[in-house]
């Protein structure tokens, strides 16, 4: 039960961080909005920690936690913030959908998908061609493809590193020492990639700042590094189909971003394919 509300909470928060970081750049520069979000919630997950009287993981293992918030939060997180400059918020979501391809990959050596598994992935693909295809109404700019082409990437890679190397530590420990790294990174690079702010702090977007620090890092990601500890890689991974749900809708809504037969014919067919990986895990576990 602890795993399914995990994984409800990634799934429904990090959909609408979509919308919150499209919020943040009214202001913030990407690598501004990594360092001011990071900065903020690794000094409450690892307050937190202290409080809890959790223990600090191995030294040999912190290591590897830095590795893990480097390319999560410092790299692919940040790809995501500087793609939602050039595409819009729900097409970002979409693209992260990306994610259970990548973990099903790196992972399927030691755990095989199967048929049902499988067939889950190339559908959940098909239906973000079906988003995707020239002719869309989402707005399509090929450096911000690219960069959301990359992001589930260097996602599943260090969310497997973490998964293998990580085992000591408590988890807001953990997390707050990932989120402390991505941090840093944030607070070198932003003076180099075009300082910490875009233009006049505004209160929405400040708000998305709060919002992302609390809910999208502290609660979700907390969320997310149990979960990947708790559920296989592919079953696991699924959550980044339901974020665009989240996304597109919040994006429809509020900032009157494209969404009509084409979007839903996507969501309905992503949503099929969660429902294919997570059928095939029910029936692993019973053989």
């Amino acid at each position: 039960m602890l795993a399914w509300l995990a994984y409800l909470t990634v799934a429904v928060v990090w959909g609408s961080t979509y919308f919150a970081i499209a919020l943040g750049l009214e202001s913030f520069t990407p690598y501004g909005m990594v360092a001011a979000r990071f900065s903020v919630a690794s000094v409450l997950a690892l307050g937190l920690g202290r409080l809890r009287r959790e223990s600090w993981p191995p030294p040999r293992e912190a290591g590897h936690l830095m590795v893990v918030g480097a390319l999560l939060l410092g790299g692919s997180n940040a790809l995501v913030s500087w793609a939602e400059l050039h595409v819009s918020s729900g097409l970002a979501a979409i693209l992260a959908a990306l994610v259970p391809l990548w973990l099903a990959v790196f992972s399927m050596a030691k755990e095989p998908l199967g048929p049902k598994g499988w067939a889950g992935i190339v559908l959940g693909i098909g239906g973000v061609a079906v988003l995707v295809w020239p002719g869309g109404g989402l707005r399509i700019h090929m450096g911000g493809l690219a960069a959301m082409v990359a992001a589930p990437f260097i996602w599943a890679w260090g969310t497997l590193h973490g998964k293998h190397f990580v085992h000591g530590g408590g988890l807001l420990t953990n997390v707050g020492i990932q989120m402390l790294t991505a941090a840093v990174i944030g607070l070198a690079a932003a003076p180099f990639t075009g300082g910490f702010l875009r233009g006049p702090v505004t209160h929405k977007a400040l708000g998305a700042i709060v919002y992302l620090a609390l809910f999208g890092s502290l609660l979700a990601f907390s969320a997310y590094i149990y979960l990947a500890k708790a559920w296989p890689p592919a079953k696991m991974g699924t959550y980044a189909y339901l974020n665009p749900l989240v996304a597109v809708l919040l994006g429809s809504l509020i900032l009157h971003e494209a969404f009509g037969p084409r979007e839903i014919l996507g969501m309905a067919i992503i949503l099929a394919a969660v429902a294919l990986v997570q059928l095939r895990e029910k029936s692993v576990s019973k053989t």
